[in-house]
């Protein structure tokens, strides 16, 4: 895993796969209160998403699926609340899709993973 700097975040990538770590409340400050509700309050569990479960970076439980606010974008989030992973793209995705996000956090990560 690489750690990158973005608006002040670091998030961890990875080069293999094109994943995104962030460790919790790291979403929110990308947000930077630009969502109407909590965060928390937009997952939704999804137990019944057929994709392998990734494993948290830092205590290696499997973690669980969740919905953001019924867009789609399925997330990995830690069980100990550790934080989220984000596969290739999905970041980008759950920025652009918050009607008041931060454009500016949209273009530096296309500037970064050149999406």
């Amino acid at each position: 895993m690489i750690i990158l700097e973005l608006n002040q975040v670091e998030i961890d990538y990875c080069s293999a796969c094109k994943g995104i770590w962030l460790d919790s409340g790291e979403l929110e400050l990308l947000f930077q209160n630009s969502v109407e509700k909590s965060l928390a309050e937009s997952l939704s569990s999804r137990p019944d998403y057929i994709e392998e479960k990734r494993k948290c970076p830092v205590c290696k439980m499997k973690m669980e699926k969740v919905e953001f606010d019924k867009t789609e974008i399925i997330l990995d989030r830690c069980v100990n609340n550790h934080g989220l992973w984000f596969d290739n793209g999905e970041l980008i995705l759950l920025l652009q899709s918050e009607k008041n996000a931060n454009n500016k956090i949209v273009k530096q990560l296309r500037e970064i993973f050149g999406e």
